[in-house]
């Protein structure tokens, strides 16, 4: 029993240790929203099916049985005079079939078949687009723990020093050397980076538990990021057009496009409201007894009949142009939505550009931002141990070089993440 609840205990606590690209590909596969869009893409196909039927003839099976009173005719002159009582055959059985097979009925049919046909398309591309934003999610929730673990690290780092530092003010303190308030202030300094480093962890811990959310690990699994892998995915920055121009063929845009396809579609199905209706048409059956002479004869007979019926609705020449009317208003919304949604999608590629560019160009600045504090921070620590300043330049030090050191690694990560946000603004996630 000991042996069994240790092996379950290692089980439960089972790490999976993910990079970057597996835990996109992971999310890709196994992510609930993707699963959910590509069951879209089966009903969009479905329906595609369900149209093409409407092709087929329609056949029905008809079966009655009935009983029937005796017939009673009124001959007389005045109110219910001249009775006279004809005897019937007093039980009907009718069997029958019928088909009915559209010919032409207004090009409705092929309109809607091209209607479901783009529907499916535009489940595809949604389809697409939500692999794209759930990797991206995957991205940013991914970076950010990477950049949390960093920084704590800095924070353990820092404690350390900081646990160091206060040991020699209070060694400092009873030599008379500092006063109270130094020892105090070093104490404040410790348990701020405490507490911070406190924080961080559990902000680590919840972000975790997103990611293994958003790639469908098990519970009984524990989840941590290679922080070994190499994580520069940045193939340096092409020109604006170049966004641009694979941007106007992203997802959003493509979507619009085929909703305005389908809009124009649906103006000439309702147009096909103004034409006549064909349908070959056929029915046979067994019927008893033969009403069709009288009085009845009582033998069973048989009588099929086939042809071709028109229809033409003269009410939808009045009617049908409202419709119309929506359909045209409606075919003017999806352009001026496909409008909107280009205007949308040039101001994010172009502030997304720009901030990737204004993030690369600090590469250099955080770099002597950091050799900077370094230098002060050496400085400043020299003078402290020389009592030339007091602990609050120290802190002051401390804090600019913490600072200094989190800018660096978040301005990396800055960088990674707006490389794939550019990416998949641009449509061009997926070939990333």
């Amino acid at each position: 029993m000991l042996i069994l609840f240790t092996f379950s205990s290692l089980q439960a606590q089972e790490v999976h240790t993910v990079s970057l690209q597996e835990a996109m590909k992971l999310a890709k596969e196994n992510n609930k929203k993707v699963l959910k869009s590509q069951l879209e893409i089966t009903l969009a196909e479905q329906n595609i099916k369900e149209r093409k039927e409407l092709r087929l003839p329609d056949v029905e099976l008809n079966g009655m049985y009935s009983r029937i009173t005796n017939i009673t005719e009124f001959k007389g002159d005045g109110f219910l005079n001249g009775k006279e009582v004809t005897k019937a055959i007093p039980e009907i059985y009718e069997v029958n079939s019928t088909f009915k097979m559209p010919i032409y009925v207004g090009n409705k049919i092929n309109n809607a078949i091209k209607i479901a046909n783009d529907e499916s398309e535009i489940s595809k591309i949604k389809s697409e687009k939500t692999e794209n934003d759930v990797e991206l999610q995957v991205v940013a929730n991914y970076l950010a723990i990477y950049k949390m673990m960093e920084l704590q690290k800095i924070f353990e780092e820092n404690i350390k020093e900081e646990k160091s530092r206060l040991k020699e003010v209070q060694s400092m303190q009873k030599h008379g050397t500092v006063t109270k308030n130094e020892v105090i202030r070093a104490e404040l300094q410790l348990s701020d980076r405490e507490l911070n480093a406190l924080t961080n962890s559990k902000n680590i811990k919840i972000a975790l538990h997103d990611l293994k959310t958003l790639i469908q690990l098990s519970e009984n699994e524990e989840i941590a990021i290679d922080t070994t892998s190499n994580l520069d995915e940045m193939n340096g920055l092409d020109p604006y057009d170049f966004y641009l121009n694979k941007a106007m063929q992203n997802e959003e845009m493509r979507i619009a496009s085929q909703e305005l396809k389908i809009s124009k579609t649906e103006l000439q199905l309702v147009k096909g409201n103004y034409l006549p209706s064909v349908h070959f048409f056929g029915n046979y059956g067994f019927y008893y007894p033969n009403y069709k002479f009288f009085p009845p004869n009582p033998y069973l007979y048989t009588l099929g009949q086939v042809g071709i019926e028109a229809r033409f609705d003269l009410s939808a020449l009045y009617k049908n142009r409202t419709k119309v009317a929506q359909a045209n208003t409606k075919i003017e919304w999806h352009k001026m939505q496909t409008e909107i949604v280009k205007d949308e999608i040039q101001d994010k590629l172009f502030k997304e550009h720009t901030q990737y560019q204004e993030i690369l160009e600090k590469f250099v600045v955080v770099d002597k931002a950091l050799d900077l504090a370094n230098e002060n921070y050496r400085i400043v620590k020299l003078k402290y141990l020389n009592q030339l300043v007091l602990i609050t330049e120290m802190v002051d030090a401390d804090n600019a070089l913490l600072q200094a050191k989190y800018n660096k690694i978040s301005t990396h990560l800055d960088a990674i993440l707006k490389h794939y946000e550019l990416m998949h603004t641009a449509g061009m996630l997926s070939q990333s």
